[in-house]
């Protein structure tokens, strides 16, 4: 599967994870920054310029809104890309245990 945003940067990756349950931006930034114990945080206009960006792409949707925040979710084409980059991992740290 070979697509222009492949491999994920960083920030896309944890996006994408955070996503795996339906959130709002702030909600995302926060996962976000505890999934990653703290080591990433976000930017606003760059979580929005991702979120924007992974949209287009039909790897999220708009999954309704809490009050005035809009809520996205992971697509299935979005899982999918997930797991891919999870393979392409799992190959790369497999050559680590080779050494």
């Amino acid at each position: 599967m070979k697509h222009p945003l492949l491999p994920l940067s960083e920030t896309m990756h944890y996006i994408l994870l955070a996503l795996r349950e339906p959130l709002h931006g702030y909600a995302v930034m926060q996962q976000i920054e505890q999934m990653s114990n703290g080591t990433v945080i976000l930017a606003a206009g760059t979580l929005y310029g991702a979120l924007d960006n992974l949209n287009k792409h039909g790897w999220i949707e708009p999954d309704g809104q809490t009050g005035r925040r809009k809520v996205y979710k992971i697509t299935d084409e979005g899982l999918a890309i997930l797991k891919a980059e999870q393979q392409r991992l799992k190959h790369i740290l497999s050559l680590y245990e080779k050494e």
